[in-house]
């Protein structure tokens, strides 16, 4: 059966790997690729279950786009100095790959790039990296440590997503663009911060947090979070996955809980939201299957909802919830909720 190709737009199905079109080949399970060759192309080696290893010709400079993808018993690989660009999906579900240097001259880390190498324990980020892909590390659960050279500008949407093994996270002061749940599902993450020089991003009070300058938006948090008094905002999906998160105050200072905030954070349970939240985003909550209680203020005017679930989807555990009279429920808010009491005040 052929496997959904992730990445490419361009086609639905992948059939099979494409090295022998481009006079590579498989030889006692390690790739022989032509020394004159700069490029491992595109699909080269699209999930060649045979291939357990990979020497590299000095001159490549490029891993083209899902070079590797799907190679599941490669263990060990040898980039070469000269590689440039780590491509999209490059490397994406090798699941046996145990460790990878990437060279000194290394730019950029594509989209998925090393997503879903779930036993990879480490991996060295040289300095001339300006880009960290989307995703591209999502799934790396085995990751215990990974360090953020000041070359770095851009820390992709999800780059760090379900590395369930990471305990730290330093933001280093180039970096100026950081997408959304980019440390979702980090579920052993306990220590953030952001360089006292970073311009744009701060952790401020060692709150354990990543934190919009400008605006005040809190982006990113983890369990040991304390949200400092004059956040405003608590961002898009900023604890989303946050599992081992148990109890987080808000202060009065915060006026919005952003869409996914806090969902996905199974053992939350008790949150006191100030009265000073006038607006509760969607699927804030869904997901706190421990969350037993919950009261929202008057200033909130609505509960929302939307096509892929409600703000409290898959809360089983509620058994009191408290609405104000003048607060509009949207659709089954509570649908996952078998034994709630709802009280109107």
């Amino acid at each position: 059966m052929a496997m959904i190709n992730k990445f490419n737009p361009f086609s639905d199905f992948i059939t099979s790997a494409r090295y022998k079109e481009y006079d590579y080949d498989i030889q006692n399970g390690k790739a022989i690729i032509p020394e004159w060759e700069t490029e491992i192309k595109e699909e080269a080696f699209w999930s060649c279950e045979e291939l357990t290893s990979a020497e590299l010709p000095q001159w490549i400079k490029k891993i083209g786009k899902e070079a590797f993808s799907g190679c599941e018993n490669l263990t060990e690989i040898t980039l070469p100095e000269w590689v440039e660009e780590i491509g999209e999906g490059a490397f994406y579900d090798c699941k046996n790959l145990k460790s990878i240097t990437l060279p000194r001259w290394v730019k950029k880390i594509g989209d998925d790039a090393f997503s879903d190498c779930s036993i990879l324990t480490s991996i060295f980020i040289p300095c001339s990296v300006t880009k960290i892909g989307d995703r591209a590390f999502s799934g790396c659960s085995s990751l215990t440590s990974i360090f953020i050279p000041s070359s770095v500008t851009e820390i992709g949407q999800g780059a760090f997503d379900g590395c369930s093994s990471l305990t730290s996270i330093t933001i280093p002061e180039s970096v100026t663009e950081i997408g959304i749940q980019a440390f979702s599902f980090c579920s052993s993450l306990t220590n953030i911060s952001v360089s006292k020089d970073n311009k744009v991003y701060d952790s401020r009070e060692d709150c354990n947090a990543i934190i919009h300058t400008e605006n005040n938006w809190l982006i990113g948090g983890c369990k040991n979070t304390i949200i400092p008094p004059s956040v405003t905002v608590i961002g898009w999906g900023a604890f989303y996955g946050c599992e081992s998160l148990t109890s987080i105050s808000i202060p009065s200072s915060v006026t919005e809980i952003g869409d996914s905030a806090f969902s996905g954070c199974s053992s939350l349970t008790s949150i006191f939201i100030p009265p000073s939240v006038t607006e509760i985003g969607f699927q804030a909550f869904e997901g706190c299957s421990s969350l037993t209680n919950i009261t929202i203020p008057p200033s909130v005017t609505e509960i929302k909802e939307n096509e892929d679930g409600d703000t409290f989807s898959g809360c089983s555990s509620l058994t009191e919830v408290r609405i104000p009279k003048g607060c509009y429920v949207h659709g089954y808010a509570f649908e996952d909720s078998p034994n709630v009491k709802i009280i109107r005040y």
